[in-house]
Formats: C-alpha cells, sequence, structure tokens
C-alpha cells in the first residue's frame, strides 16, 4: 500500500507546537529561580548583620592590639596626647594659659578622631592622624623653649604622684577607721534588746530566783556531756550561736553552753537565755567581773592597761598616724577577748571543751569534734596556711631574737573561733604561763602588734593538732567569692572581718545563713525593730 506524502501545513503546526512547548518551559525555569532568588535573599540578609557582627568584632580586636603596638599611629598618637596632657598643667602652673588652651584644643582634637576610629571599627591611617602628629610636635617644641624640659617634667610628675599617693594614703586611713568604727558600733535594735532584758532583769526578783533555783549544777562539771564555751557581750550573736548548734545536734539535750560576758550585760544574758528554750541544752552565764583572780598582777594585759604610754597608744592612736587602725582598737584589749587562754582556770571541773566565738554559724552536729584524737596536744585548729599569708612570718616580728630563734616563720597559722582544747593536756603543759611569758615579752609591742592570734600562735606552738578544713570555714566577713561547695559542706561559717551580720556592712549573700536562726517573730525583737 503506498504512503501518504506528508501535508506541508500540518508539519509547520507541528513545529509550531514545538516551539511553544519550549518557550513554556523556559518561562517555567525562570520562574523557580526567580522564586529561589527571592526565598533565598531574605535568609541572606538575615546572616549579613551576624556576618558583620563578627567583622566588627574582629575589628575591633584589630583595634585594640593597634592602640597595644608600640609602633601604631594610634598607639603614637596616646602617647603625644598624654605628653602634652603634662604640659597643659606645668603651662597653666606658669601662667600660660595661651599654651595650655592650645594644648587642650589638640588634645580634644586627638580624643575626637580616636573616638571616631573606635565607632567605625578599624584604626586611625596616617593621612588622619598626620596632622594632629604634626600640631602636637610644634606644641610640645613650644613648650620645651619655654624651658618646660624633660627634666622639669619628670620633676613634676614626680611631686604630682607623691602627692597623689599621699591622698591615697590618707583615704585608706579614713576608709579603715570609718570601716572600723561602722564594725564597733551597736545597733540601735540590739541596743534596745540589751536596755529591755536587763530592764526586766532587775526589776524582776521572782525571774532571778527562778535562773538561779534552774541552773543544773550537776550538768555543767558533768565531763560525759559536750561542753561549749562562749565569751561575748553581744545577746543576739550569742544566741544564734547557741541556736544553731542546738538545731543541728543529734542530741542537743546533752549540750552545756558556758557563756561569760561582763557586767553590762550579765542581767541582759541571764534574761534572754532564761526566757528562751533552746531544745533542753543547758546554758550557764557568768560574770567576768565575778573572776577575783583576773587582776592586773596575775594578768599582764590588765597590768599594761595601766600603763599611760599603752593606754595613749590604743585608746588615741599615738602619734603614729600610719599605724593601721584596727590594731589600736581597744577591744583587743578586752579580757573577754582574752579570757581564752584562761580556760582550765574558768572551768577547773573539765577536761575537754570546745570554744566559740560569737560571730559563727553552726551547720553541723559538733559533738564529733569531742572524739578527735588530738594526739596529746592541747589545741586542735584548722589550718589556714593555703597561701603564704597565713604562715608565721606576717604575724610576728622575726627580726626580734626572740621569735627568731624560737620559731620557723614558715610555720603554718591556724584560725581561733572554732578550736578544741584538750584541758588536761593544758594543764600538763602549763600553757597559760606560756601566754604570760610572751605577753610580758610584748610589752614594747615588739614581737607583735596587737590581738590574740600572734600570742596565741606563740602560745600553741608545737601543741596544735590540725583538723579537716570543712569543720571551720572561714573569711565570710570579708571574702566575697567563697566557694558555694565550701559553705554548704562547712560545719562551722565564722564571719571574721568587719561585716558581721547583725550589721548593714553584712554582705547579702551570706546574711541569710546567719539569719535562718534568729526568731524574728519574738516579741521583744519586733519591739526594737531588730531585722
Amino acid at each position: 500500500m503506498r504512503r501518504r506524502i506528508g501535508d506541508p501545513r500540518r508539519q509547520q503546526r507541528r513545529r509550531f507546537s514545538s516551539l511553544f512547548i519550549l518557550l513554556v518551559v523556559g518561562l517555567f525555569i525562570l520562574m523557580i529561580w526567580a522564586l529561589y532568588g527571592h526565598y533565598r535573599s531574605p535568609a541572606s540578609s538575615s546572616k549579613s548583620p551576624h556576618v558583620s557582627s563578627q567583622l566588627a568584632t574582629q575589628l575591633t580586636m584589630n583595634l585594640t592590639k593597634e592602640m597595644l603596638s608600640p609602633g601604631s599611629v594610634t598607639r603614637q598618637l596616646g602617647d603625644q596626647m598624654t605628653l602634652a596632657k603634662a604640659y597643659v598643667v606645668i603651662a597653666k602652673e606658669n601662667n600660660n594659659l595661651e599654651l595650655a588652651w592650645e594644648l587642650s584644643a589638640q588634645i580634644r582634637a586627638c580624643q575626637l578622631l580616636l573616638s571616631k576610629s573606635a565607632a567605625r571599627g578599624y584604626p586611625v591611617n596616617n593621612e588622619e592622624a598626620e596632622p594632629i602628629i604634626r600640631q602636637f610636635s610644634v606644641l610640645i617644641y613650644q613648650a620645651k623653649e619655654l624651658h618646660y624640659d624633660i627634666a622639669t617634667m619628670i620633676m613634676k610628675l614626680k611631686a604630682q604622684i607623691q602627692g597623689l599617693e599621699e591622698k591615697v594614703n590618707t583615704a585608706n586611713i579614713q576608709s579603715t577607721t570609718f570601716g572600723q568604727l561602722a564594725a564597733e558600733a551597736v545597733p540601735k535594735g540590739l541596743y534596745c534588746l540589751g536596755n529591755r532584758l536587763t530592764m526586766e532583769w532587775a526589776m524582776d526578783p521572782d525571774f532571778r530566783g527562778f535562773i538561779s533555783r534552774h541552773r543544773h549544777a550537776e550538768k555543767l562539771v558533768d565531763n560525759n556531756l559536750f561542753h561549749f564555751c562562749i565569751f561575748s557581750d553581744n545577746i543576739l550573736a550569742t544566741s544564734v550561736v547557741v541556736n544553731s548548734t542546738v538545731l543541728n545536734a543529734n542530741h542537743p539535750d546533752q549540750l552545756v553552753f558556758h557563756i561569760v560576758t561582763d557586767q553590762v550585760n550579765y542581767g541582759a544574758m541571764q534574761a534572754w537565755f532564761g526566757k528562751n528554750d533552746f531544745r533542753g541544752a543547758t546554758v550557764e552565764v557568768q560574770n567576768i567581773e565575778s573572776f577575783t583572780w583576773l587582776n592586773a598582777s596575775y594578768v599582764p594585759v590588765l597590768k599594761q592597761l595601766q600603763d599611760a604610754e599603752t593606754q595613749n597608744y590604743y585608746f588615741k592612736g599615738g602619734q603614729d598616724s600610719r599605724s593601721v587602725a584596727k590594731f589600736r582598737n581597744p577591744k583587743y584589749l578586752s579580757m573577754l577577748n582574752h579570757l581564752r587562754f584562761y580556760i582550765p582556770e574558768v572551768y577547773p571541773a573539765l577536761k575537754k571543751v570546745v570554744f566559740l566565738d560569737d560571730d559563727l554559724v553552726i551547720q553541723r552536729d559538733l559533738t564529733d569534734l569531742f572524739r578527735v584524737d588530738l594526739h596529746e596536744n592541747v589545741n586542735g585548729a584548722v589550718e589556714t596556711c593555703l597561701e603564704s599569708f597565713h604562715r608565721y612570718h606576717k604575724y610576728l616580728n622575726f627580726s626580734h631574737p626572740k621569735i627568731k630563734d624560737n620559731f620557723d616563720p614558715d610555720a603554718c597559722g591556724w584560725a581561733f573561733g572554732m578550736n578544741v582544747f584538750d584541758l588536761t593536756a593544758w594543764r600538763r603543759e602549763n600553757v597559760t604561763s606560756r601566754y604570760h611569758y610572751w605577753q610580758s615579752q610584748n610589752v614594747d609591742r615588739t614581737l607583735w602588734k596587737l590581738g590574740t592570734l600572734p600570742p596565741g600562735l606563740l602560745t600553741f606552738y608545737g601543741l596544735t593538732e590540725p583538723l579537716d578544713r570543712k569543720w571551720h570555714i572561714l573569711g565570710l566577713g570579708y571574702d566575697p567569692d567563697i566557694d558555694a561547695k565550701l559553705i554548704e559542706e562547712g560545719a562551722v561559717l565564722h564571719y571574721n572581718g568587719n561585716m558581721k551580720p547583725w550589721l548593714k556592712l553584712a554582705m547579702s549573700r551570706y546574711k541569710p545563713l546567719w539569719e535562718k536562726y534568729v526568731n524574728f517573730s519574738h516579741q521583744l525583737l519586733q519591739e526594737c525593730n531588730v531585722h
């Protein structure tokens, strides 16, 4: 069968349809490409700030390096500006106000250029800096021609530095003095509390009789119980020590607290500890004035207090204005502070006690301290020589032959404030006589300045058993950066330093640890606005 010859018009239509299809496909591809570009552009634009930020940071870092680089233009401008500032001062002192004004104007221009450089994120170039550097050079040359030479500059700058150092020293002394005064001041609330309690004690003979009848005298000398001694004139602080100890004790009824205070606070202490219950713990309050053996003929500190020169130094400051104010604090001569060296005489029937300062918070059962083996030593204490600052050479004068010949300057210091004392070993070693000897040797204050730790280091030298550091955490009255884990695991927290927790000076980070043991809902505390 013969095949028909194709129609030319049909072939033309077929060719037209092919072109149309190609055109449609091309338009479709263009649309897809346009859509892709449209949805891609926001992403890229969103990344651009991040990229520019990284670039800006990099440029800022380069600018910082430029300012520190000795050969950079930026560093050169900074050096010239510093020199010009010194010449401004000298020009004003010599009444050359025109030169001072020109130097000041050029300094401002330099500062403006450097600030623009910092804002745009890249260093000053030579073209920008050249006019300012040239003008600085001209002005500095003029200053030198006017006899403001380098030698004069050095003399002037030395005088200024010396003057600033004197101002800094004066400011430091004032700061220390004011801080010490603030730390020694009794808050109004505590003053009110003491007065109210004293009045209640003085005006209620029945209450006094009740307290005397419930002294539990047999417990006070029972060596099968756990005895703690606190020497303080601060009612609330002492209460926190007792309260925190009993609340964390497994058997609070086996605890006995021996408190010694002064004549002024004796009635208030008796009233407070007589009115409040401490979970069955026994509390004894004594008046230091009742210790007849504590007199000037026996106690070196009391004898020194009768010396006019000593009184002038510690109570008036003497002539040495550079002496650190805290070392002239009369509290260091308080017998409540030194009574820790007479514990066996205060408690002749006891064999072992734990001494507690009044600026402590107890977080663990302390009865385990009575089971610590002191290896026939007298004093159990936490050592503080993690740094060289707390070694013997920091506290004692090793240029004195009596110190140099008898003690190791690198011996480890330890902390007063939470100490285990074996009173049997104390009496055997005659430790109180050691203390008397060193106090009598320091009558001229050449062995150490003042305080109880230096004589303690001498008295208990070779008689101290180191305790685990977790027993006693120090520094909550001055160090804001104590490790939180160390505080949490610590048995005793010590607010040594000026920032006591009952003062407004206290650090807010540590104050709640102390306040949790104060019953602020107590009627007297509310009436006295203690908070």
